[in-house]
């Protein structure tokens, strides 16, 4: 049966991928005021905790990414969801912090390989003009899996215990793994794509057979360092909402678990409007005669401009208005996030784009991990406002280097889709 639009589908299953990706990602957070006291942590271990999952992650992005370019996606994507599910469920066996940062680290190296696939994928089925809204459908995953975390967890350690929470959020991970190796093709591939579609898609590209990535090509290049450096100044507001906003509402705005499930949610349903409605930004100003890349740019610049109220929060009265500075944030950040990523999928090569945005995530999780370590080293003495305050002037410094550097973000050459054909031959 031939499904029209079917690259729309595809991108909700990649959306599922992340979601259940981020609600394993974020069981942690959520249970972090509990595991503190029933694991005997201080707030410094449960920053190498975090850090455990972050320096995994961060070392093995680019690996996931060029594992992923070499197999493909439809086993790799599917490998990886499986053992990052597996590596979650071993999270219920801790019983202590350095037990708990083991089966963090595995995590880390496993979850790794979603945002590089699900690049690669949106790479594969989407023309330029479209990448961005793909991107920002996808990247709402990612948000979803964060804002349903705070209460599906907090539901079942209620009704049984920690150790179930990471269970259970692990299964849904080996559910999804299971259809996307059902369902996924690519495009060339798949005996549901109709052929107008599928001449859309390779229209708007040159026909290139898949390629090898070549990392250090990526590294010398100017535009990877444009895109990797605001990515790394970027991060560490993503990480610091997903694994310190429950913390922080627990140790400084007074909340327990039950208020941490009712409120800590609402970041990550402003994120996913921000992701999306960035990802309609672009084309909405290139039907006005904005250029491909300065519309993303001009997207990420007006996100790093609302990340200026989270930097705030250390200013706000109650708890009320802490969380909705945090919805403010969790909207720009995932506006930047989304466009950042796009921007990889512009500028590479089809073929090296899941290695490419390896590296570029790489980059922006060294960032993260770094602040994280800041925050379980100052947090309990200056205090997380000023923290808070350093993530806005990090972004708006990203903001400047993209204006400053667009020039040096342009789409492959047909020298270096040459160079692909004969590095895939």
């Amino acid at each position: 049966m031939r499904v029209r639009n079917l690259r729309w589908w595809i991108v909700a299953l990649i959306c599922a991928g992340t979601m259940a990706n981020y609600l394993a990602r974020n069981s942690l957070g959520v249970l972090a005021p509990e595991l503190k006291s029933a694991l005997h942590m201080t707030t410094q271990q449960y920053s190498y905790v975090v850090g455990a999952f972050q320096l995994a992650y961060t070392i093995m992005q680019p690996i996931a990414g060029a594992l992923v370019d070499r197999f493909g996606l439809r086993i790799g994507f599917a490998m990886f969801g499986l053992a990052w599910s597996a590596a979650n469920m071993l999270h219920a066996l801790a019983f202590g912090w350095l037990s708990l940062a083991l089966f963090r680290g595995l995590l880390g190296i496993f979850e790794a390989a979603a945002i590089p696939s699900g690049i690669k994928a949106v790479a594969e089925w989407f023309p330029a003009r479209e990448r961005s809204v793909a991107v920002g459908w996808f990247n709402a995953g990612t948000s979803l899996g964060a804002l349903i975390a705070p209460p599906v967890v907090a539901a079942v350690a209620i009704w049984a215990n920690w150790r179930w929470a990471f269970i259970v959020t692990g299964a849904v991970g080996v559910i999804w793994a299971i259809a996307w190796y059902a369902c996924y093709r690519p495009p060339e591939q798949h005996n549901a794509i109709t052929a107008d579609e599928r001449a859309m898609i390779a229209a708007d590209r040159p026909a290139t057979p898949a390629a090898r990535a070549r990392p250090r090509e990526i590294l010398r290049s100017q535009r990877f360092w444009v895109i990797a450096v605001p990515r790394f100044l970027a991060e560490p507001a993503w990480q610091t909402f997903s694994f310190w906003i429950p913390l922080y509402l627990a140790t400084e705005r007074g909340m327990d678990l039950k208020q941490i499930a009712l409120f800590a949610w609402l970041p990550f349903l402003a994120a996913d409007f921000g992701g999306i409605l960035g990802g309609y930004l672009s084309p909405f100003l290139m039907r006005r005669g904005v250029a491909l890349i300065p519309s993303r740019v001009a997207g990420i610049a007006l996100g790093a401009v609302l990340m200026i109220a989270p930097g705030c929060i250390g200013l706000a009265a109650s708890p009320y208005t802490a969380i909705l500075l945090f919805s403010i944030g969790g909207f720009a950040h995932q506006m930047i996030s989304g466009l950042i990523n796009t921007l990889s999928a512009d500028v590479f090569a089809p073929g090296e784009v899941g290695t490419a945005n390896g590296f570029i995530g790489q980059a922006g999780w060294i960032g993260g991990l770094i602040f994280s370590l800041l925050i379980g080293q100052f947090a309990d003495t200056v205090g997380y406002g000023p923290l808070f305050g350093v993530l806005a002037v990090l972004d708006l410094i990203g903001a400047a280097i993209f204006i400053i550097f667009i020039g040096k973000l342009t789409a492959p050459t047909p020298a270096e889709t040459n160079s692909a054909k004969e590095l895939s031959a």
